[in-house]
């Protein structure tokens, strides 16, 4: 049984988020039921996180173990032949038995795009936040450095999924401009549901001038939800990068 990893990146308009739910239109049971077909066995997919709905992935990774005699270079093909046009499987390879999508993962980075404009884009109404009065980027900036660290969260957590910590590692949080566009990239060892929606909730009203940048140390310190600023809708929150291996990891955060 060979243990294959997939690298694909979606468009998560049309699905609620990442997980199978019975009934609905997700990511993993779309995809489970094109390997099946393609394979002619179900495989169940371990992905490398949940995304809610309408959150998209330029990167993502899932594996499955399967007996199929599909060659790995043909087998994107093979599955994006059928897939929906806002699915596609960019890679397969043959992956070591004891490698796990999730628990394998060194580091992922989620970024947040906001588009920053008086007008709406009609090209990001479900792909960004719009968001209409001048974001103030370098107070954002100043304020997103308060997240660095291993520290407790749980003033960026929303109810959902029991955790037994809420102590995660944010490597970096940066924030950039890019013409009418601000991106709020955020890398960690993990993440608490809706924690980079509610970073960038937070890092918004910080760019509104409703919170002073020294004000997110507090809010951190205080691990009250209550005390912080609103979660962003989901259609901004992109899983842009992950790490799955340590000594590529310490390299990409040298070159920085």
């Amino acid at each position: 049984m060979k243990n294959i990893a997939l690298t694909l990146s979606y468009c998560g308009t049309n699905y609620h988020g990442w997980q199978r739910q019975d009934g609905l239109p997700t990511v993993q049971g779309t995809l489970e039921k094109i390997i099946e077909r393609q394979t002619k066995v179900y495989s169940p997919l371990s992905g490398c996180g949940r995304t809610d709905r309408s959150v998209h992935a330029n990167t993502y990774c899932a594996n499955f173990k399967s007996d199929t005699s599909i060659p790995m270079d043909k087998l994107p093909l093979a599955l994006n032949a059928v897939l929906p046009k806002d699915i596609v499987v960019k890679e397969a390879k043959i992956v070591d038995d004891d490698f796990d999508a999730r628990f394998s993962c060194v580091a992922k980075e989620y970024t947040y795009v906001f588009y920053n404009d008086q007008f709406p884009s009609p090209f990001d109404e479900h792909r960004a936040f719009h968001i209409i009065k001048p974001l103030d980027v370098g107070a954002m900036r100043e304020g997103a450095q308060h997240f660095v660290g291993r520290q407790d969260f749980a003033a960026v957590k929303n109810e959902g999924t029991p955790v037994s910590s809420t102590v995660r590692e944010i490597f970096y949080c940066d924030v950039r401009r890019e013409g009418k566009y601000v991106f709020v990239s955020v890398c960690g060892d993990g993440f608490l549901y809706n924690m980079v929606r509610n970073i960038a909730g937070n890092l918004w009203y910080v760019g509104h001038g409703k919170f002073a940048p020294g004000d997110i140390r507090r809010i951190l310190d205080s691990c009250d939800r209550c005390e912080g600023g609103p979660t962003a809708p989901p259609q901004g929150l992109y899983m842009t990068r992950l790490f799955y291996d340590k000594e590529e990891f310490s390299q990409w955060m040298k070159s920085r």
